[in-house]
């Protein structure tokens, strides 16, 4: 849970791509509900099927990211959230892990059998953006969201 409480220290208190951990009560009622949510027979019907990674780095097994792919898209998440959900650990921002973490959940996403992804990050993030558009990613539009926060989607597409 130290993962959580270095985002709140800075002032986050949502954490992108960690499939509501910051919600959960203790590490391994998180980790239930992260196991039911990649089950399509038991996942919550106004939930998609989903996996979840944690990035680890090995040589001191601290959580350094986590990354959220959703296997398809609901109305809600086709409107403000997309495929990919991640974040990185504020002590570990600007160090690549972003990059990387969307590199290998794109690769995932496209085992999956996608074509394209809808990844979604707030407008004034400018290490989201260009991590984003690092991967080949082309804005399809922005919206007002209903935090008063601007918000950009972009599409990428996965290829060959």
């Amino acid at each position: 849970m130290d993962y959580v409480k270095e985002h709140h220290e800075i002032g986050e208190e949502h954490l992108h791509g960690a499939s509501l951990l910051e919600e959960s009560p203790n590490y391994d009622d998180w980790l239930e509900r992260i196991a039911t949510a990649s089950d399509p027979t038991i996942i919550n019907p106004d939930w998609v099927t989903g996996t979840t990674f944690l990035v680890i780095r090995t040589e001191d097994q601290k959580i350094v990211g986590i990354i959220n792919i959703r296997h398809f898209l609901n109305d809600f998440l086709r409107n403000y959230g997309g495929h990919i959900g991640y974040g990185v650990r504020p002590s570990e921002r600007q160090k690549g892990y972003a990059g990387e973490m969307l590199r290998l959940g794109l690769l995932f996403c496209k085992s999956l059998g996608l074509e394209e992804v809808m990844i979604a990050c707030a407008k004034d993030n400018v290490a989201s953006r260009k991590t984003i558009l690092n991967a080949g990613g082309v804005l399809e539009r922005e919206f007002l969201h209903t935090d008063g926060e601007w918000v950009q989607v972009y599409w990428i597409e996965l290829g060959e």
